[in-house]
């Protein structure tokens, strides 16, 4: 019996690459349940693109996502009715290049120390929220509010408006999706985690419903501060920070699709003037590119005097030396010239997405070594940067 000739879906190729790129940029824990979300949320995508006016087929295909695809979504609001909520009906999906700047102050709500510091502890894992500087997320633990949870207590419902974006502090929740006309349980949220973005993202009904099943605390920011605060800040991260490395030399290595990742992977830090952003002989785990600013770099001799060996602006970079190498940072380094921002690239980070330009990296050590030869005079009086 012949066997058929096996054929390769059109697209599958390029799907697949998309999804391995997604892996590897953010390492999840768990493959299968990242790949879960990254599937049902490319799927409501295309449904609601449909909707639109996109493509038929792609909109079939993707109807049954609905059912699937609020793993991450939200509830209403606090200690407050509003009466009956509304079905959803689909609309545009938020566009950030669209949205004009918004001057209506970002609401407050009042806490106590105990609860920001436990929403602190919240939002330190929240991926959503990784875009964000520190002026930002301080806005950002400003607007969320408090809500306790209990047994049974309904946290969204499959079909309604998306209304709020939650963060989770304790308690276990359960996911639930209608299938066959019967509420199932697909999943649960224990104790961390957040929900309620996809439908703030394309303006889509609730995919899921999610109830309390142990008592817990829950965290929320309504539509319209999580779109202005989270959604526009992320894509203007975005585009400033491709902008940044459309400036580095080094980083015209990377293919677009890689650069994007790098742009993803940043997180900004900002200096006073003088403030010390690495030491000299401390271990190093970022890299650094000059957002803001200048910094100065010395470099300390044997009878402990420290010695200027150059100065990077916008577009610069330092601190790649000792994660090449795995040694000790080999200098100090300075904000100068007053307010100074960088842009931080963990180690990790580094080693996953600099691929391409570790060569380049690797021969500007022979530059450094004869650059500080010359300062300090000898061969001998300098360490051998090459590990």
């Amino acid at each position: 019996m012949s066997k058929k000739p096996v054929q390769i879906p059109p697209g599958f190729k390029e799907l697949l690459q998309e999804f391995t790129v997604a892996v590897l940029r953010e390492a999840p824990d768990n493959v299968v349940d990242f790949a879960i979300d990254y599937f049902t949320r490319m799927r409501l995508k295309r449904m609601h693109h449909s909707e639109a006016g996109g493509d038929d087929e792609a909109g079939s295909e993707a109807a049954g996502s609905e059912a699937e695809s609020d793993f991450d979504e939200p509830m209403p609001p606090p200690m407050q009715s509003r009466g009956p909520r509304r079905v959803a009906v689909a609309g545009e999906s938020f566009d950030p290049e669209k949205e004009d700047d918004d001057d209506t102050p970002i609401p407050i709500h009042p806490k106590t120390e105990d609860q920001r510091c436990r929403l602190n502890e919240a939002v330190k894992h929240i991926l959503l929220f990784r875009c964000l500087d520190e002026d930002q997320m301080h806005d950002v633990i400003n607007a969320m509010f408090e809500r306790r949870c209990q047994p049974g207590d309904r946290i969204i419902t499959q079909g309604e408006d998306g209304d709020n974006f939650y963060v989770i502090e304790s308690g276990v929740y359960d996911i639930y999706v209608l299938i066959n006309g019967q509420d199932t349980k697909v999943g649960k949220y224990d104790n961390q985690g957040s929900f309620g973005e996809l439908a703030l993202m394309y303006n889509a009904p609730r995919a899921a419903t999610i109830q309390c099943a142990s008592p817990g605390s829950i965290w929320a920011m309504d539509r319209d501060t999580f779109r202005r605060l989270v959604l526009k800040k992320a894509f203007q991260k975005r585009v400033m920070y491709e902008n940044l490395i459309d400036s580095v030399p080094l980083l015209k290595e990377l293919a677009p699709y890689e650069r994007m990742n790098v742009a993803d992977a940043l997180k900004s830090k900002a200096y006073a003037d003088g403030d010390r952003i690495i030491a000299q002989g401390e271990p190093g785990n970022e890299m650094y590119f000059v957002e803001e600013g200048e910094v100065r770099i010395t470099r300390r001799s044997a009878d402990g005097d420290e010695v200027e060996i150059s100065r990077l602006q916008k577009g610069g970079y330092f601190g790649e030396l000792a994660l090449l190498t795995k040694q000790p940072r080999a200098a100090n380094v300075y904000a100068c010239g007053g307010r100074c921002k960088v842009a931080v690239l963990d180690v990790g980070s580094f080693e996953r997405l600099l691929g391409p330009c570790l060569d380049i990296m690797r021969r500007s050590i022979d530059n450094y070594q004869q650059q500080l030869t010359s300062l300090f005079g000898s061969l001998e009086a300098v360490p051998d940067l090459r590990g």
